[in-house]
């Protein structure tokens, strides 16, 4: 009886000290971004410059849409690819404005967002221990997903002096035997950094010349300032090993419709499938029917709100001039990323300082890599009253500073 109690206890001890979390998942910081503003929204008449979302409603004609497929009682799943009628859509959006043409039924994925999309290449491709490389600063999640995936993220630090455009040499040497792929995010979210013809087409040549996949997040693409790069896949070699992804909750204001789509090789669709079919099985019905009409008739609304940003960014560059702060000029998204380090401080201890002298919230640029030290990251899509008084009390709170530095050195 005693010994039977014994390996009854020593097997309670085992489980003791069995983890309940994964290992992988456990060391996954949290977002830099989240954590800020968890401090932001416990504060009251706060101006928040830092959530990359549209201030604008989804125009009407595409609510509408939705709310005519509710009132027809399509509420039922759609294929697991998605509607065949926004496949066909997205096609012909392909063909039209990227010059790139893909099969519908068989290169092309409707996705819960542009995240998922990344999600499911990225688990689709990545054997454990394959690196993959990305640019920084960059979007929160694309180091933590490759790592879900048992990747190995690599980094690419871009710097202000270039624009914070992706080097081609840089990428080169980042290569290694392990290289699956590499991870494109322009326009940028942090930086509004954009790629010249130039850059693109040695990145392509890159790829080609090591046989590696190229990831091209084309989310903020219809939010460009001027001329408008091809995409990557157009370059010669590149469109049977990339994988494009976009979405409709930037350039249509659509965050919450919670919509996004990937075109790809066959052969990578088909696994991208795979993993689609187990986790989600298909994307809101109801926002698919929204995005046919998005797609159809929504070019004059992405237009209008395209020349709102640029006016918005505009302003913000020239109040940026006015204090003697320096921020090189995006071209592309709807973000600035100002430098701050004249000041000697850290980005949060700025940031944290600006939010509780002035209650103006920016996100530090920590929070998109350790390359973005030194740097904020400023949302413009608010409006530009907002922005007036957000930058009048930034210009503030910089003059304080330069004031405070002075007397230091008195």
């Amino acid at each position: 009886m005693n010994g039977s109690r014994s390996r009854h206890n020593s097997k309670v001890e085992k489980n003791k000290k069995k983890t309940l979390i994964a290992p992988h998942i456990a060391v996954l910081p949290k977002s830099g971004i989240r954590d800020f503003f968890e401090l932001v929204n416990s504060m009251d008449d706060v101006i928040s410059l830092g959530i990359g979302e549209p201030d604008f409603v989804t125009p009407w004609n595409i609510r509408e849409s939705a709310i005519y497929s509710l009132e027809s009682g399509k509420t039922h799943y759609t294929s697991n690819l998605g509607l065949l009628s926004l496949r066909k859509a997205i096609c012909n959006y392909m063909s039209s404005d990227y010059d790139l043409d893909y099969d519908p039924v068989h290169e092309c994925i409707v996705t819960v967002g542009v995240s998922e999309a990344l999600d499911l290449v990225i688990r689709a491709i990545t054997s454990p221990g394959d690196e993959i490389i990305y640019h920084e600063p960059c979007y929160v999640s694309y180091g933590p997903e490759i790592r879900m995936a048992h990747g190995v993220p690599v980094v690419v630090k871009t710097y202000e002096k270039n624009d914070f455009a992706l080097d081609p040499d840089d990428l080169e040497k980042a290569i290694t035997p392990k290289t699956k792929a590499i991870l494109l995010n322009f326009p940028c979210n942090p930086t509004g950094a954009t790629l010249t013809y130039e850059q693109t087409e040695k990145i392509a040549k890159i790829a080609v010349r090591h046989n590696l996949i190229v990831l091209a997040d084309h989310i903020y693409t219809e939010l460009t300032y001027g001329e408008m790069t091809p995409s990557i896949a157009t370059f010669p070699g590149m469109k049977e090993r990339t994988v494009l992804i976009n979405g409709f909750s930037k350039s249509y204001a659509m965050t919450g419709w919670r919509l996004g789509y990937a075109c790809a090789p066959e052969l990578i669709l088909k696994q991208m499938l795979k993993i689609h079919q187990f986790a989600i099985m298909c994307a809101p019905t109801t926002s698919q029917y929204a995005a046919v009409e998005a797609l159809r008739n929504g070019d004059e609304d992405v237009a209008q709100m395209r020349e709102a940003y640029n006016q918005r960014r505009r302003f913000l560059m020239n109040a940026f001039h006015e204090m003697g702060l320096q921020c090189f000029e995006p071209y592309g998204a709807f973000y600035v990323f100002p430098c701050i380090k004249e000041f000697g401080m850290t980005s949060d201890e700025f940031a944290t300082r600006l939010l509780m002298e002035e209650k103006v919230a920016v996100v530090p640029g920590t929070a998109f890599g350790g390359c973005g030290e030194g740097f904020l990251r400023i949302s413009y899509a608010y409006s530009l009253d907002s922005l007036k008084t957000a930058m009048g009390k930034i210009a503030h709170f910089v003059g304080k500073l330069r004031e405070e530095s002075k007397e230091k050195r008195d």
